[in-house]
């Protein structure tokens, strides 16, 4: 014979989505963009420290002298390097692009889809070398993953105002939008 308060399932606490949850998300995405933007500050041009062997470069360098993953390697070792300055301005580009659309919440989802990528490849270029912490890269995948789970820029953030403006649009950059946000 069963007993009966045994036979149920415990009941399933759904998560806070209160005001102190959601600043909290927000506070976290910001936080996050912030963090891209501030590490696209060391990527200068115009060589992106190629000619002194420091900077983007070095750090670039290190998937070669400190292999991960050698498909990645042998990447960076044929492809990236001997283009060096334009693979410079992409990165550039995309940190600073990273942090601007997590700072205001804009395309959050495929930003934080575009941080993962950038965190994984960081992760492949220098988890081997030399004083390096692993679970700052590991910590900078997951948090990305947060922000594309929970859509974080409907909190607080542009995404979160434009969704019904996108939702009654039938235009193909609107439809994007609501997808990615």
């Amino acid at each position: 014979m069963s007993h009966p308060t045994t036979d149920r399932a415990a009941p399933v606490e759904e998560m806070d989505t209160g005001r102190g949850s959601r600043a909290a998300l927000a506070a976290v995405r910001v936080v996050v963009g912030l963090l891209w933007v501030a590490n696209s500050g060391w990527k200068t041009p115009p060589d992106f420290g190629e000619e002194s062997g420091s900077g983007l470069f070095r750090f670039t360098s290190y998937a070669v002298e400190h292999p991960v993953f050698p498909p990645y390697t042998w990447l960076v070792e044929n492809l990236v390097l001997p283009n060096f300055t334009l693979f410079g301005w992409g990165v550039l580009l995309l940190e600073a692009s990273l942090g601007a659309f997590l700072v205001v919440g804009l395309a959050t989802r495929l930003f934080a889809a575009l941080g993962i990528a950038q965190s994984v490849a960081i992760t492949l270029s220098v988890l081997n070398a030399p004083n390096e912490f692993p679970w700052t890269y590991y910590l900078m995948i997951a948090v990305h993953v947060v922000l594309i789970a929970t859509a974080a820029g409907r909190t607080a953030g542009v995404d979160g105002l434009l969704r019904p403006v996108w939702r009654r649009s039938s235009g193909p950059v609107a439809r994007f939008l609501l997808r990615v946000s």
